[in-house]
């Protein structure tokens, strides 16, 4: 239920010294190696449904790292995986569909992945980060629309906290996945949610 993403707006939690507080301040940032912290993070994706509303299911489970150059953006890379099973909505048996040959087919092709391969610098805070991104055995170069937002550290877990907020469309016809289109959307919204802690 993807396709190639032509906006996508990431909003990132950067470091900050100060015990809980959180900045905006690209200045500020904390450069190294991070890791996406699984328990808070989502993937909520919308879909048409026959044209009277939109149907939402999530993803969760999600691994990744972030390498982050803070003083050279462009630098920085971003990995992340998503595992297909971990599919869920509000409806038991489409959420067991979803997991079949027909759509995603979670166990011929258990996870999703994206991989960064170049970012552009658009200003102080915003950025485009192009990358591969491989679902039911296909992979499409995409671009996100990239906005850092800021940060700090968790006062829950005291550790340094970085994370993201993704908007996006996506067509997921052109992964294979087709079933039902043009009575359930092709294009599906996308809405990442994802905090990055650092190692």
């Amino acid at each position: 239920m993807f396709r190639t993403v032509t906006t996508l707006t990431i909003c990132v939690m950067l470091a900050v010294p100060a015990f809980g507080q959180t900045t905006a301040d690209p200045a500020k940032l904390e450069s190294g190696s991070y890791v996406v912290e699984p328990n808070h993070t989502q993937i909520v994706f919308g879909v048409s449904h026959f044209g009277f509303s939109v149907f939402h299911g999530t993803f969760s489970g999600i691994t990744g790292q972030l390498s982050l150059d803070a003083k050279s953006p462009a630098n920085s890379k971003l990995s992340v995986t998503i595992p297909i099973s971990s599919v869920s909505t509000t409806v038991d048996k489409l959420t067991g569909e979803l997991k079949d040959p027909d759509w995603f087919d979670a166990a011929k092709f258990p996870t999703a992945t994206f991989k960064s391969t170049h970012i552009d610098v658009t200003s102080p805070t915003t950025g485009k980060i192009t990358g591969d991104l491989t679902l039911h055995g296909v992979t499409k170069t995409v671009t996100l629309d990239a906005t850092f937002f800021g940060g700090g550290t968790n006062p829950m877990s005291k550790k340094v906290t970085i994370g993201f907020t993704a908007k996006g469309t996506v067509k997921r016809s052109d992964f294979g996945v087709a079933k039902y289109v043009p009575l359930v959307g092709d294009d599906v919204t996308v809405q990442i949610e994802a905090p990055f802690e650092k190692e």
